[in-house]
C-alpha cells in the first residue's frame, strides 16, 4: 500500500504490526505525526524520504502518545533535524521525569529513547499543519497521555490506538490503572460524537465506519469488566505474538528484506515489509 495523500500535501503511511502508521506533511518545514518504533528506524527514513522530505528538515513531530512504537525515531530525527516534538502534557510529563514505567517502556522490556519535548498539549488545542487544522482530543484509557486529532473540515480522525476497526488496542491495567476501561469508554463517548468521514488508526488501514469500529470496543470493555480475567488472557496472546514476532521471526525477514530491497526500493520497502507481520499474526485483531 502506497502512502494516501489524505489532505494537500498531507500523506498517511501504513505500518506493520510492531510499527504505529505515521504522517508526513511535505512542505518546506515538514511535519510528522508519530515515528514508529526505535529498531525500525531505517525503514522509518527510507518511508518519509520516499515523499521527498529530509529528516534534516523535519520542523515539528507531534505524538498521539509516548509508547515506543510510536516515537522511536523522535531521539534520531531530532538529534538531526532539531526539530520540536508536542506531545500531550502528561506525556511530556512522562519524558521530562525519564518516567520509562508509565510510558510502558520497562514493563515490556521495548526499546526507546528519552527525547526534548517542547510544547504539551491540552484538549481543546488547535494543532496548524500547514493550511490544516486539527483539534487535540485528549483521549486516556489505553494510554494516560492518548490524544486523537480531528479535521473538521474533512471530517477526518488520526485515531491513534483509541480507535481501530476490528478491534481495541491492549489494555495495561498494571501500568494504568483500575480505571482505565471506564477513562477508554469515555474516551470512545467523545469520539462518537464527532461527525467523521475517514478514520486513520494507528495501526491498520484507513476504514469509514466509525460507529462500528466503538460499538466493537465498547462491546469488548463491556466484556473485560464483566469477567476481568479476560484482559490478561488477551493481553498474554498479544505479548505472545510480539515476542515471537521481534525475537524471530522478524530478525529473519529483516535479513531477507535487507538484501532484496538494498538497492533501487526505497519507495516501495516499507510497503512491502508490513506484509510479513500480518502473515505471521493471521488474524490477530480477532483473537
Amino acid at each position: 500500500m502506497k502512502p494516501i495523500e489524505i489532505l494537500e500535501d498531507f500523506f498517511f503511511i501504513e505500518r506493520g504490526y510492531l510499527n504505529a502508521n505515521h504522517f508526513v506533511y511535505r512542505s518546506d518545514k515538514p511535519v510528522l505525526i508519530d515515528t514508529a518504533y526505535i529498531t525500525d528506524f531505517a525503514e522509518t527514513r527510507a518511508c518519509i524520504e520516499s515523499l521527498g522530505v529530509k529528516l534534516s528538515d523535519i520542523d515539528s513531530i507531534i505524538n498521539t502518545h509516548s509508547h515506543s512504537d510510536h516515537i522511536g525515531g523522535n531521539k534520531f530525527i531530532q538529534d538531526e533535524s532539531g526539530c520540536g516534538i508536542v506531545i500531550h502534557r502528561i506525556g511530556k510529563y512522562f519524558i521530562d521525569t525519564h518516567d520509562d514505567w508509565a510510558t510502558w517502556w520497562r514493563y515490556y522490556g521495548h526499546q526507546a529513547e528519552f527525547f526534548n519535548v517542547t510544547q504539551a498539549l491540552e484538549d481543546g488545542d488547535t494543532i496548524v499543519i500547514g493550511p490544516h487544522e486539527f483539534r487535540v482530543i485528549y483521549t486516556p484509557g489505553h494510554a494516560s497521555d492518548g490524544i486523537v486529532l480531528y479535521n473538521q473540515n474533512e471530517k477526518i480522525l488520526i485515531s491513534s490506538d483509541t480507535l481501530w476497526e476490528n478491534d481495541m488496542p491492549g489494555m495495561t491495567l498494571r501500568v494504568e490503572g483500575s480505571t482505565a476501561l471506564f477513562r477508554f469508554e469515555e474516551s470512545l463517548e467523545k469520539i462518537k460524537a464527532l461527525d467523521v468521514r475517514m478514520i486513520y488508526p494507528g495501526h491498520g488501514r484507513p476504514f469509514k465506519t466509525a460507529h462500528e469500529a466503538i460499538a466493537r470496543s465498547q462491546k469488548k470493555i463491556q466484556n473485560y469488566l464483566t469477567n476481568r480475567e479476560l484482559i490478561g488472557l488477551d493481553l498474554l496472546k498479544r505479548i505472545t505474538i510480539y515476542t515471537l514476532i521481534i525475537r524471530f521471526c522478524f530478525l529473519l525477514y529483516s535479513i531477507h528484506w535487507r538484501n532484496k530491497y538494498r538497492r533501487n526500493k526505497l519507495s516501495s520497502l516499507c510497503y512491502e515489509k508490513r506484509r510479513i507481520p500480518s502473515r505471521l499474526i493471521g488474524g490477530l485483531n480477532n483473537v
